[in-house]
C-alpha cells in the first residue's frame, strides 16, 4: 500500500508541477498592460515604467518564474496585482465558501445518488425506467439554469431561503444553511444523476454474475446480498465517477457563486482572470490543483482498500 500511495503522489505532484509551469507561461504571454490599466490609462508612461519595474515585469519571464516558484515551496504566493493583499490570505478568506458548497453538494450525490441507483437496480420495472428517465432529464439541464430558476422560485417569489448573500456559519448557522441550500441542489442535480445512473448500471452487471446466483441459492436474503455483497463489488465505477464529479461540482461553483453572490472562490477566481491579476490567478489554479490531486489521491486509496487488483495495476 505504501509504494501505492508514493506512485500516486509522484504522478499527482509531476501534474501539479506541469499545470503550474503552462499556466504561469500562458498567462504572462497574455498579459498586456497590467501596469497601465493598475495605475490608469491616463497616468504618465515613467509611472507605468516605475509600476512594471516594481511589479517585476520588467524582468524577462524565467526569471519571475523561478521567483514565483521560490515562493510558493515556501508558501508564498505573493500578492494581488490591484488589491495589495496577499494570495495566501485571499484565497483562505474565500474557500470555505467554495468549500462548503463543494462538500455539500458532493454528499448529497454520495446519498441520493447511491439511494436512486440501488433502488433502481433492485426494482427492474416502473421504477427503473422512471429514474433513469428522470436522471438523463435532469443531468441534461445545466447548473447555472438550476441556479437561476431556484432563485426565482424559492428565493424571490416563495421566499423560502435569500436570493443573494452570505451569511457565515459563525454568525448564525441557520443563517448560514439558507444561504447555501439552494447553491448546493444547483450543484448537485446533475451530479446525483450520473452517480446514479452509474451505481445503477454496476449493480445490475453484479446481479448477473454466478456469484450472486450462488449466494441466493444458499438462502441469503435479497437485502444482505444486495448491501453486503453486490454493492461492494459495484462501488468501485461509482467512487471514480463520484471523484470526477467532484472536480465537475467545484468548477461548477464558479457560475453559482456569480448568480447567488457568494463571496466564494469562483467569484474570485473570475474578477482576477478579467482584471489580469496574475498572482492571485496563479494562487486560485494552484490550490485548486492540489484538491484535485488531494481528491483523486482519496479515491485510488478507496478504490485500492475496495479491490486489491487496482493496488497491483
Amino acid at each position: 500500500m505504501l509504494s501505492f500511495i508514493v506512485r500516486r503522489l509522484a504522478a499527482g505532484a509531476l501534474t501539479v508541477a506541469t499545470i503550474c509551469v503552462l499556466a504561469f507561461f500562458l498567462l504572462y504571454m497574455g498579459a498586456t498592460d497590467i501596469a497601465r490599466r493598475i495605475v490608469g490609462d491616463t497616468a504618465d508612461p515613467a509611472i507605468v515604467a516605475r509600476k512594471e519595474e516594481q511589479l517585476g515585469l520588467d524582468r524577462p519571464v524565467v526569471a519571475q518564474f523561478s521567483d514565483w516558484v521560490a515562493g510558493a515551496l515556501t508558501g508564498d504566493l505573493g500578492r494581488s496585482w490591484f488589491s495589495g493583499q496577499a494570495v495566501t490570505d485571499a484565497i483562505a478568506s474565500r474557500l470555505p465558501v467554495t468549500l462548503s458548497l463543494t462538500i455539500g453538494a458532493v454528499l448529497a450525490t454520495a446519498v441520493i445518488g447511491l439511494v436512486l441507483g440501488v433502488i433502481a437496480a433492485a426494482r427492474r420495472g416502473a421504477v427503473d425506467r422512471a429514474i433513469q428517465a428522470t436522471a438523463v432529464i435532469a443531468g441534461a439541464i445545466p447548473g447555472f439554469l438550476v441556479a437561476l430558476i431556484l432563485a426565482l422560485v424559492f428565493g424571490i417569489g416563495l421566499r423560502w431561503f435569500p436570493a443573494t448573500g452570505y451569511v457565515r456559519p459563525e454568525d448564525s448557522i441557520a443563517g448560514w444553511l439558507s444561504t447555501i441550500t439552494m447553491p448546493i441542489i444547483a450543484l448537485a442535480i446533475g451530479a446525483i444523476a450520473s452517480v446514479a445512473q452509474q451505481v445503477r448500471g454496476s449493480m445490475v452487471d453484479a446481479l448477473r454474475l454466478d456469484y450472486v446466483r450462488t449466494l441466493r441459492a444458499r438462502g441469503l436474503p435479497t437485502r444482505r446480498v444486495l448491501y453486503g455483497h453486490v454493492l461492494r463489488n459495484s462501488a468501485g465505477p461509482a467512487l471514480s465517477v463520484l471523484g470526477l464529479q467532484f472536480i465537475v461540482i467545484f468548477g461548477g461553483a464558479v457560475v453559482v457563486e456569480q448568480v447567488f453572490s457568494l463571496p466564494g472562490l469562483g467569484q474570485t477566481a473570475v474578477s482576477a482572470t478579467v482584471q489580469g491579476d496574475i498572482p492571485l490567478v496563479m494562487g486560485v489554479i494552484v490550490v485548486t490543483a492540489l484538491l484535485v490531486l488531494a481528491i483523486n489521491l482519496s479515491v485510488d486509496l478507496l478504490q485500492g482498500w475496495l479491490n486489491p487488483k487496482v493496488r497491483l495495476a
